[in-house]
């Protein structure tokens, strides 16, 4: 299975663009940071993944907020078929309160 959720903020944005086929598509950089236990000791997390958004989801998102806070769900993929960097594809987001 192949699927990735996180919590993270939008960093970086570019703005909406269409791929030669016409589908709708947006690059971004997500920044993730929390605190996980590991082997029973606690661990800072920070990273930042390159993220696109295509299809119907992708006018939402390049309508989010730069700096807000969302859990992105999606999954993992090859940046193009001969690239070993990973891109992190949303399939779906929603936004987290800060209570």
């Amino acid at each position: 299975m192949n699927q990735l959720q996180v919590v993270a903020i939008i960093a970086e944005r570019e703005v909406l663009r269409y791929t030669p086929a016409g589908m709708p598509i947006v690059n971004a950089v997500l920044q993730h940071s929390s605190q996980q236990m590991e082997a029973g000791i606690a661990r800072l997390t920070e990273f930042e993944v390159a993220a696109l958004a295509a299809g119907e989801i992708s006018g939402r998102f390049s309508e989010a907020a730069l700096g807000g806070v969302y859990q992105f769900t999606g999954f993992m993929a090859r940046k193009s078929r001969n690239s070993k960097s990973l891109v992190f594809h949303i399939i779906d987001f929603s936004a987290v309160n800060s209570d």
